[in-house]
């Protein structure tokens, strides 16, 4: 446990995407577009949602709650990216006056700070996994049990669900990161990553992280495979019930409820499993990044604009309140 103590050190240094100044610059820019974008539309679609008496249904209201994790979700990561994308480089001196006068010059991140920002991404990324397969239940009753749906589906029922997602992501978070953190790190203050993610972490221990990689592999499997086996499960019920819809424009109509949610769960669910499932072999520093990006910063931007572009309910009733505050 001494030898512990004399290993950690007291911060870390997060060199963040590229070193290239001009890219840095693009970056930064390409971010801070993301993160407003995240937050216009994760924002505008809760307030939709709740003040609108026609979206107070089981579906919206855990459409709203993933709107919500993908706020704090976002918050959590781009932040740190746009602190560190522009910083203390010499060479980018000059674009980080012009762009960001208070910027922080600093690209490095206390070990408090890094266990905050590992403990919150995480909370939010196994949230956000079992409330898409929640979602995916919800509309395998709606299609599948109509007539129970909403004795099935009812406010007791709608709020144990929404909580569950977070209660097992603080448990696997607290896990995580307390086994985490009680490694010896003695090889190096640079981690090769944008933000404090468990993976870079691994590399930089003096001491064989196996035993770490054995609990994140099952927690992992644990979570990930299951909430992608449960919504998987429910599609096959649920495309199965399609088919057996005689009028095609009614197909059309209950698979239309459906394609939104099959692009958000492609998209995270592959990205997740591609950093969490895979042995350490097929692990690149530049891959890790580039994924991690996917599901950490363009998801949650892309989530609001699928569900929105794609939901007639949701545009009708955007315009709808657009209309009346301009009136």
């Amino acid at each position: 446990m001494e030898n512990n103590n004399q290993t950690l050190p007291n911060w870390f240094y997060l060199p963040g995407l590229s070193t290239d100044p001009q890219l840095q610059v693009i970056g930064f820019l390409v971010f801070l577009v993301i993160y407003m974008i995240t937050l216009t539309g994760n924002c505008l679609l809760l307030i939709t949602v709740r003040i609108s008496p026609t979206l107070h249904t089981p579906m919206y209201f855990f459409l709203s709650n993933l709107s919500f994790i993908d706020i704090c979700f976002s918050t959590t990561i781009v932040p740190v990216i746009l602190m560190n994308t522009l910083s203390s480089d010499k060479s980018i001196s000059t674009y980080s006056v012009i762009l960001m006068n208070t910027l922080s010059t600093d690209k490095s991140i206390s070990v408090g700070g890094c266990m905050v920002q590992m403990f919150c991404y995480l909370v939010c990324g196994v949230a956000e996994c079992i409330l898409l397969a929640i979602m995916a239940y919800d509309r395998f009753v709606a299609i599948c049990r109509p007539l129970h749906y909403s004795s099935i589906m009812n406010m007791k029922i709608c709020i144990i669900l929404a909580l569950t997602p977070w209660i097992i992501g603080l448990i696997n978070s607290t896990i995580q990161v307390h086994i985490t953190w009680r490694l010896p790190f003695c090889r190096t203050h640079h981690v090769h990553h944008f933000f404090c993610e468990v993976p870079p972490f691994l590399r930089l221990s003096c001491k064989d992280p196996l035993l770490n990689e054995i609990s994140m592999y099952v927690a992992a499997g644990i979570i990930v495979l299951c909430s992608f086996l449960l919504t998987l499960i429910s599609y096959i019920y649920i495309i199965s019930t399609i088919l057996r819809i005689h009028s095609t424009q009614g197909r059309r109509a209950v698979f239309s409820t459906c394609t939104s949610h099959l692009i958000v769960v492609t998209l995270y669910y592959g990205t997740i499993m591609s950093i969490y499932l895979q042995p350490r072999s097929f692990h690149s520093v530049e891959k890790d990044k580039i994924v991690s990006v996917l599901y950490t910063a363009v998801t949650p931007m892309l989530n609001p604009i699928i569900y929105s572009i794609r939901n007639k309910e949701v545009k009708s009733s955007i315009i709808a309140n657009i209309q009346k505050i301009i009136k």
